[in-house]
C-alpha cells in the first residue's frame, strides 16, 4: 500500500512540474469564467442536475431539520428569527463571506450559524466543517441557487478580499505552486486525467464523489494545499476566509448551484 501511495505521489508531481514547465496561460477574462460544472462528464452533471438523484439533497434535508430544532438555553431554532428559510435566506449564501459587526472581522457562513447559535440559543459553537453546520449550510445555500455571487461592497471586506488576492497568487509548498499556477493559467488543461477547472466556488457545500460525502470550500482549499505539500491554513483561520473572500469576488456575477457535485 505504501508503494502504491509514494507511486501515485510520484506521477501527481510530475504531472504538476511538466504543467509548469510549459507556456503559461492568459488571465481568464470575466466573459469566459465558467463553473467546475462545465468541465464536468454528463453523468456527472446528471447527477447534479436532478435533486431526487443528487446525495447532497441528503445533507440539505438534514439542514431542514436543524433550522426547526430548538437548541441551547435559550430553547429557539433557526426558524424563530428567522421562519421560513424559503424566503428569508433567498440569496444569502451568495452573500459570503461578509462582515460580521458582532465579531469584528470578515467570516463565512459556517462561521455565521455559530454567531447565531451564541448570540441568539444560548448554544455551543460548532468546530467548522461539523456535520450540523455543513447540513445547515447546504440548506441555506439551496435557498439561493440560480442566483448570481453577489459579494457585499464594503470596505471591510475588501482589504479581505485583497489579501485572499496576494495568497491566490503566493507560490506554497515543496512543489512551489500557487492557486493561480493551476487554476487561472492551466484551467482547461488535463492533469492525471481530470481537466483543471477556474476553481470559482458557486457549488459550495459540495457532495465530492472522491470524499463520499459533503463539504465545505474550506476542506477544498486545504485538499489542494496538501496536494502542492503545504501545510494547510487553520479552518476559519484569517488566511482560510479571506481566500474564501477572494474567490467569490472573482466568482461575482456566475450563477450559484449549490449544492453541487463534483469528482
Amino acid at each position: 500500500m505504501r508503494q502504491l501511495f509514494v507511486t501515485a505521489s510520484a506521477v501527481w508531481s510530475a504531472a504538476m512540474l511538466l504543467l509548469m514547465a510549459t507556456e503559461s496561460g492568459a488571465q481568464t477574462p470575466p466573459e469566459a469564467r465558467t463553473s467546475g460544472y462545465a468541465t464536468m462528464s454528463p453523468v456527472t452533471r446528471a447527477l447534479q442536475d436532478d435533486d431526487s438523484q443528487n446525495p447532497a439533497m441528503l445533507w440539505v434535508k438534514d439542514g431542514e431539520v436543524a433550522w426547526q430544532r430548538a437548541e441551547g438555553s435559550a430553547n429557539k431554532s433557526c426558524a424563530s428569527c428567522h421562519g421560513d428559510a424559503k424566503k428569508t435566506m433567498r440569496g444569502v449564501a451568495a452573500r459570503f463571506p461578509a462582515y460580521s459587526a458582532t465579531l469584528g472581522r470578515v467570516i463565512n457562513l459556517q462561521q455565521q450559524v455559530n454567531v447565531c447559535r451564541a448570540s441568539q440559543q444560548k448554544a455551543q459553537a460548532l468546530p467548522l466543517e461539523h456535520q450540523t453546520l455543513i447540513a445547515l449550510e447546504s440548506f441555506v445555500a439551496l435557498q439561493s441557487r440560480g442566483m448570481p455571487v453577489n459579494p457585499p461592497s464594503d470596505p471591510k471586506l475588501t482589504e479581505v478580499q485583497q489579501k485572499g488576492e496576494v495568497l491566490f497568487h503566493q507560490r506554497v509548498g515543496q512543489l512551489d505552486l500557487s492557486c493561480q499556477d493551476c487554476h487561472t493559467q492551466q484551467a482547461g488543461r488535463s492533469l492525471a486525467g481530470n481537466l483543471i477547472p477556474q476553481a470559482h466556488p458557486t457549488g459550495y457545500p459540495i457532495y465530492r464523489l472522491e470524499w463520499q460525502g459533503v463539504g465545505g470550500l474550506q476542506r477544498r482549499l486545504r485538499n489542494c494545499m496538501v496536494g502542492v505539500r503545504a501545510e494547510p491554513y487553520a479552518y476559519g483561520g484569517i488566511e482560510m476566509v479571506a481566500l474564501e473572500a477572494f474567490l467569490a469576488r472573482r466568482a461575482e456575477g456566475l450563477k450559484w448551484e449549490a449544492p453541487a457535485v463534483r469528482p
